[in-house]
């Protein structure tokens, strides 16, 4: 038996994961090769706390990829000084690529993949991933076009593989509380949602491409490019400007609308929407608007009746006053000033009995009027808890070092029962976010033909719900 004892920083990084309510076990007690062996694809920027976080939660990081090296200075922005390690020194043992079909195709004894890549490689690394029979943990969300969330959703549950979404609250116990309290009728029938963000924090509502920058030393440019149409490199576009260009990511919306939209998606059992419009002043046919409003019709909820979903960006401070905000009459009078509102929490639902200001980092949400849940009967929890979300006011899983999702997901792969933000969930959830693009992107009220794919009213959307892939990366 191996009574060596464990050295200073394996104490310290095995204690700070189980304060988070969850344990890592030495090699010894597990056995050598009993840990998920995961490849990890994007480790720069999300990438670094996915791949953290993956480790922390039990899996043995066997493989990274990444197309730019972060041993070459200047690249890796988590490497402070020329003495601090970066993340391969961390996972020394790791083999590192820079393509991740070389890594899928060859790299031995892989059982998963966590892609965290721009948005634009969600569909190619996860598909390619699980036609091996990898298990997938995506970014959200999962897919850059429409038709790739839903080709990504039949693959998984044809291929019998476990997969995740990275809404990381989605594991967290505000988001599954609130789901059982809405459906238990805390508010009676839901008929309008109201979510908003200050998002977006980089470019957006540029009309003309940047002009080209010398390539960096270390990043292998065309391979960032992928499927997407080539582009030269410019800093405006990477490694962080991205989202806002439409070749590449899916604006403000795409990056917290998976976040935020979740818990009412989710506690209202909602599918497709029958219409999509929106509104901006300053989107462009090469990418988002700085502002948008985006207004989604469900015909129905699993408490009945239609359902209208507005989603806000751009909802910041402007001189004191806030712009692009839900209705007044909705939230004014209830609280002492609008940070009160736009800063605290994340969205409203507006029920027959009232409202409900709901944030997924916290629990103290609020009802409208105060009295609506006197003589109220709280149902029991009925939806499975993730180990370290147990706790009251857990910050669910929004954290780079939260365990719950990546929990949930390596607990799924071991047990074979699906987390709860797999891509049968969060295939069809991810396609009713990207819906809201392809509105803003058409200029025009969208309506929507879910089980054909197609804008009834806009054949010209076709090339944006199925986007067309650069050669050599052709895809189906």
């Amino acid at each position: 038996m191996n009574k060596t004892p464990l050295k200073r920083r394996d104490f310290l990084k095995a204690s700070a994961v189980a304060a988070l309510g969850f344990h890592i076990l030495p090699g010894s007690a597990r056995g050598a090769n009993s840990k998920i062996q995961v490849g990890c694809i994007g480790v720069g920027g999300k990438g670094y706390s996915d791949t953290m976080s993956t480790a922390a939660a039990g899996a043995a990081v066997v493989a990274m990829c990444d197309v730019a090296d972060p041993r070459t200075p200047g690249l890796d922005r988590r490497k402070r000084s020329k003495t601090e390690k970066t993340i391969l020194d961390t996972f020394a043992d790791a083999r590192f690529f820079t393509d991740y079909r070389e890594m899928i195709a060859t790299m031995p004894g892989l059982d998963a993949v966590v892609v965290s890549t721009p948005d634009h490689h969600h569909f190619h690394a996860s598909m390619l991933a699980m036609r091996k029979g990898k298990h997938v943990y995506c970014q959200k969300p999962i897919s850059h076009s429409i038709w790739e969330a839903r080709r990504l959703a039949e693959t998984a549950a044809q291929m019998k593989v476990q997969t995740q979404m990275g809404n990381q609250a989605h594991a967290g116990e505000p988001i599954r509380r609130a789901v059982e309290l809405v459906r238990a009728g805390v508010l009676g029938r839901v008929t309008e949602v109201h979510a908003w963000t200050d998002r977006p924090i980089w470019p957006q509502g540029m009309k003309e491409w940047p002009k080209e920058d010398p390539v960096p030393k270390g990043l292998n440019w065309d391979l960032w490019i992928g499927p997407a149409p080539y582009r030269g490199y410019s800093r405006a576009l990477a490694p962080f400007n991205w989202r806002g260009w439409w070749d590449f990511g899916a604006g403000a919306l795409g990056d917290m609308g998976c976040h935020i939209m979740d818990m009412p998606y989710w506690a209202l059992g909602l599918t497709s929407p029958t219409t999509v419009e929106a509104k901006h002043d300053d989107g462009s046919a090469i990418a988002a608007p700085s502002w948008s409003t985006v207004t989604y019709q469900f015909p129905t909820s699993v408490l009945g009746g239609p359902v209208k979903f507005v989603w806000y960006d751009g909802v910041k401070a402007k001189e004191g006053v806030y712009q692009h905000t839900p209705p007044e009459e909705l939230w004014k009078a209830d609280f002492p000033t609008a940070d009160h509102v736009f800063r605290r929490f994340d969205l409203m639902l507006v029920g027959e009995k009232g409202r409900m200001f709901f944030g997924r980092t916290r629990q103290d949400w609020v009802y409208k009027p105060e009295t609506l849940t006197s003589g109220f009967t709280e149902p029991p929890k009925t939806l499975p808890r993730v180990p370290g979300e147990l706790a009251e006011g857990a910050r669910g899983g929004i954290g780079d070092d939260s365990g719950g999702p990546y929990v949930e997901w390596l607990n799924a792969i071991r047990s074979g029962t699906p987390a709860l933000s797999n891509f049968t969930q969060s295939g069809p959830f991810s396609e009713t976010v990207l819906l809201g693009n392809l509105a803003l992107r058409l200029g025009k009220r969208v309506e929507w033909d879910a089980k054909k794919m197609v804008a009834k009213n806009a054949p010209e959307a076709a090339g944006m719900v199925r986007r067309a892939y650069r050669k050599g990366w052709e895809l189906a």
